[in-house]
């Protein structure tokens, strides 16, 4: 009996056609299903376009849509396979991780640097990966691309051209193709703790800042007047935030006292923050800030996102982010 996969096109550059206005997705199941088919030998495929965006037009309604589709079609379907574009699949593929707790089918996001209808596109590759890896009966939520395949909530875009154009941050591939076939590291796979359920609720008052050498402290409170409730602070190095001349910290604890989370990590991608090293982090501490440590960018706004749609009590919050939520 053939494995069953469902393919669900959200647009992105695989499904993109060239106009007058540029790149834009414009192809849907008629045009991209023969072409995926060839490299699905051995599969069964069901295919739904739901959506057909440049993923930069991507948001968090489209997210909790998303999941929705799949609680309505998991139980039919050995994996699931996402054609997503490639700017915001990061960000997707982290959210749809906290949604979709303790999925226990292989759900896959891919897509390509180049569409499907370019002679030497990367697209039927990184399809062909796609698809294998959701028969493969390793649950979860996952990134394929470039033949690699990476946990979702660990996948970060970390360049523009490349086919090579995504990463696992601070986390082994859990499976590299190459001459041997698809190789699977299983450790590296989170277990499933529970059953299966959609947690869609989400906040999309979360606001992503980046330091930069004299920032003043008013930030804070114009975001919190603005409605944010949610804070990710890319802060320097290990997680430091200046507290002389403009004491970044006090403005962080008076908004903090107002009831916005504030979470702090680091601007680079490797090796992750700790606040308990300098002065400038430990005050940073002191001021109420939670340390992401070594997560994404994308995870930790996308988690903080998902906790606010769970929660509005800051205990509730903290909790949350001491737990792993990779299922």
């Amino acid at each position: 009996m053939k494995k069953k996969i469902f393919i669900l096109n959200t647009g992105g550059t695989l499904s993109s056609k060239l106009s007058e206005q540029g790149l834009s997705p414009g192809m849907g199941k008629e045009e991209l299903l023969q072409d995926i088919e060839w490299v699905a030998k051995g599969y069964s495929l069901d295919f739904e376009d739901i959506y057909s965006l440049d993923s930069a037009n991507m948001m968090p309604e489209d997210w909790k849509n998303m999941a929705l589709k799949i609680k309505e079609v998991y139980d039919d379907y050995h994996g699931i396979v996402i054609i997503h574009g490639t700017d915001t699949m990061a960000y997707t593929a982290s959210m749809l991780t906290y949604m979709l707790q303790n999925i226990p089918i292989p759900v896959v996001l891919t897509g390509s640097q180049l569409s499907i209808a370019h002679p030497v596109a990367d697209a039927m590759e990184n399809c062909r990966l796609a698809i294998h890896m959701a028969a493969s009966g390793y649950p979860g939520v996952f990134v394929a691309f470039n033949r690699k395949i990476i946990l979702g909530c660990r996948a970060s875009k970390v360049r523009t051209r490349s086919f090579d154009a995504f990463e696992s941050i601070n986390y082994p591939d859990i499976a590299r193709l190459d001459s041997y076939g698809m190789q699977v590291k299983k450790e590296y796979i989170p277990p499933i703790y529970g059953k299966f359920q959609v947690s869609a609720q989400y906040s999309d008052q979360v606001f992503l800042l980046k330091l930069v050498p004299g920032l003043r402290p008013e930030i804070f409170e114009t975001l919190y007047q603005m409605g944010y409730r949610g804070i990710v602070i890319e802060a320097f190095g290990m997680g430091g935030i200046p507290f002389r001349e403009r004491d970044l910290t006090k403005g962080i604890s008076q908004i903090i006292e107002k009831g916005v989370t504030v979470l702090v990590g680091t601007q680079c991608h490797y090796e992750g923050s700790d606040l308990s090293v300098y002065e400038t982090g430990k005050e940073a501490l002191k001021s109420g800030v939670i340390q992401i440590g070594d997560m994404t960018t994308e995870a930790a706004v996308t988690k903080l996102m998902w906790v606010l749609g769970q929660t509005k009590d800051q205990e509730e919050i903290r909790q949350y982010f001491q737990e792993d939520r990779r299922q």
